[in-house]
């Protein structure tokens, strides 16, 4: 066999990273997590007996937000002082290429912090001209490059040198346009929508996709809040917690049927038979600061007495978006996979878990 098709044969390597802690203890870092992984595709939260949601859970996910798709946009106006005046400095601004892959074509994205990563190709960074770094998943011969443009950098005002060369490079000397997927989270300053400022461009308005739907005598792993490896015949691990969300969330049957071509997986031991759970996903272009908000509101539920033991918040990342968690860069390789678990238990205790592929470095 060669060394080539062995190679794609393999398993891809992947990374889960756990920790826990207390939503209340002050040095919590769960809002910063969340806060941290920017382009978020899905959000899901299942809730053990539970089978009716609390209004404030709904408001909130009614309050989600739209967002919207940009067709054929130059990422020159990304760059212009208009639009870093109107929406970078007076809020959190996202923005990510729609429709590309991320190691065969060019790509971009605009990070609330107002970075612009810019990921190309070799013949287009050096068209370019612009000051970069070789992608780290490149191998020896570099065929991929970051670009990262500062837009809040006080060197990068309108008369500066560093931002007309910028924009000429953007503009006249390498023309990029892509279709993009915009969203800003305003901070209470009244002004210009990405409606009427992108009014002549081919602008759609998305609202998030959700579906409920109730899960009838479920089999659960038993947790135990402070058993992160979990113990024999008293609690199951995070690990096999992860595994056992996975196959709920995708509707694998757990039934581990000998018959069954599909599945043979089965539900973790120690197990117990929940009557019902709630479950709900909400997929879109989906921002931190809404799943900040619906985490808020998990954590609430457990305010009166409750039934359920805990509860799961698991939020998927874009597969070929150019950075997974902060400006980690992200590739796709065989998986693409980015994504984090919360699970929240009955004393506000949380356990947070980070997943990552081949092409990303440690969350």
């Amino acid at each position: 066999m060669s060394v080539a098709l062995r190679q794609l044969r393999e398993t891809p390597r992947h990374l889960l990273v756990c920790e826990k802690s207390h939503v209340r203890h002050e040095r919590s870092r769960h809002a910063a997590h969340v806060r941290s992984h920017a382009y978020n595709c899905r959000v899901s939260f299942l809730i053990p007996e539970c089978g009716i949601l609390p209004e404030a859970l709904k408001r909130v996910i009614t309050d989600i937000g739209e967002y919207y798709l940009v067709k054929n946009l130059s990422l020159h106006e990304l760059v212009t002082h208009e639009f870093i005046n109107t929406f970078v400095k007076k809020g959190s601004c996202y923005a990510l290429t729609y429709n590309t892959k991320i190691d065969q074509d060019n790509a971009a994205a605009l990070l609330p912090t107002g970075k612009l990563i810019i990921s190309v190709d070799k013949d287009t960074y050096e068209e370019l001209g612009l000051q970069g770094r070789p992608s780290q998943y490149s191998g020896k011969k570099v065929m991929r490059y970051i670009v990262t443009i500062d837009l809040t950098d006080s060197a990068f005002d309108p008369d500066s040198k560093k931002h007309k060369r910028v924009l000429w490079a953007l503009k006249e000397k390498k023309p990029l346009e892509f279709d993009f997927l915009l969203s800003w989270h305003n901070t209470g300053t009244e002004g210009s929508t990405l409606v009427s400022y992108f009014s002549k461009n081919q602008i759609q308005a998305h609202q998030p996709k959700t579906t409920f739907s109730t899960l009838r005598n479920l089999q659960c792993p038993v947790l135990h809040s402070n058993e992160l490896q979990g113990k024999l015949e008293e609690s199951c691990s995070a690990q096999e917690l992860f595994e056992w969300l996975g196959a709920v969330c995708n509707k694998v049957g757990l039934d581990n049927k000998s018959f069954s071509f599909l599945s043979t997986y089965c539900c973790p031991q120690p197990s117990t038979v929940v009557e019902q759970a709630y479950l709900c996903t909400i997929t879109g272009f989906i921002l931190p600061e809404k799943i900040i908000q619906l985490l808020e509101q998990l954590c609430c539920y457990f305010d009166e007495p409750k039934l359920a033991q805990w509860v799961t918040l698991t939020v998927h990342g874009f597969a070929d978006s150019p950075v997974s968690w902060r400006e980690s860069e992200h590739g796709f390789q065989k998986g693409g996979e980015n994504l984090y678990n919360f699970v929240v238990f009955r004393s506000l205790d949380y356990w947070l878990q980070m997943a990552v592929g081949a092409n990303d470095d440690c969350p």
